[in-house]
């Protein structure tokens, strides 16, 4: 996992006003490194309208729909911290992990992220990160 995430594309302080500013950052984000083309930002959204993302302890993983695959470049992740929250359909999200997967890199990438947020103090190391290295060593690392 550690090549598909890169310091250019976490940014820990982060700002949205609802759960659709929020995902359109984090496509914004996927586009800027270039892993994925403007189209799959709607795809996003999409995604977002059918099921939500949110998975539990402050976090959701937008991603794109399964026709959104032909927009992906590359397999990439992206972490945004909201520190003020975003309200997703009642939850109060505080990270959000955006996927770029063409294939099916990302079953590995959601594996890593559900055994950080099954483990309390990592989640909340997530929550809480205001360093970019530290968010990649969270990420993918067994132990800290």
């Amino acid at each position: 996992m550690a090549d598909l995430l890169t310091v250019d594309a976490i940014r820990l302080q982060e700002r949205a006003g609802s759960r659709d500013e929020a995902i359109r950052r984090c496509g914004e984000v996927l586009v800027s490194v270039g892993a994925v083309s403007e189209e799959y930002v709607e795809a996003m959204l999409a995604r977002e309208q059918s099921v939500s993302t949110y998975i539990g302890e402050g976090v959701a993983i937008p991603h794109g729909t399964l026709n959104s695959k032909e927009n992906v470049r590359r397999d990439a992740l992206a972490v945004l911290r909201f520190p003020d929250g975003v309200d997703w359909d009642g939850n109060d999200v505080r990270v959000c992990v955006a996927i770029a997967a063409a294939g099916d890199g990302h079953v590995d990438i959601l594996a890593s992220l559900a055994g950080v947020l099954m483990d309390p103090s990592r989640a909340e190391a997530l929550r809480n990160a205001t360093d970019a290295d530290f968010v990649i060593r969270l990420l993918t690392e067994e132990e800290l």
